[in-house]
């Protein structure tokens, strides 16, 4: 165990000391054809080798965030090299996703925008 700032961190020192604040990467996950043609579109948002786990994600669709839109996010789950992994979603009716342009992940940690990305809609094939 490695006491820092008067936090227990189940690590060793010189691993919490390497760490730092690491930003995660993002990857956004378009929907699949069969839960388009069932009515429905599922977008998930893995972000990887965060740290610390206080990240949070959140969703803009055409730019806007808090729209009439699904979103929930899974637990932080901490990996062997001790930076941490999660996954927001978002859900939308197949047809809200055929008028939508793009939409974006971005990473947050505290009132700051550190990590986005984003998805074109255009980009996605359409089988």
């Amino acid at each position: 165990m490695c006491l820092t700032d008067s936090c227990v961190v189940p690590v060793l020192c010189s691993d919490w000391c390497l760490l730092g604040e690491a930003r995660p990467t993002l990857m956004v996950l378009p929907p699949s054809n069969e839960e388009l043609q069932q009515g429905k579109a599922t977008l998930v948002c893995l972000a990887n080798k965060g740290f610390p786990s206080d990240w949070s994600l959140a969703w803009k669709v055409d730019g806007i965030s808090g729209g009439s839109w699904e979103e929930s996010r899974g637990p932080a789950v901490m990996e062997q090299d001790a930076r941490y992994s999660w996954s927001s979603t978002l859900r939308l009716s197949a047809g809200q996703w055929t008028k939508v342009g793009s939409v974006t992940c971005e990473a947050t940690q505290g009132s700051q925008t550190l990590v986005s990305e984003t998805l074109r809609r255009d980009q996605c094939s359409q089988d």
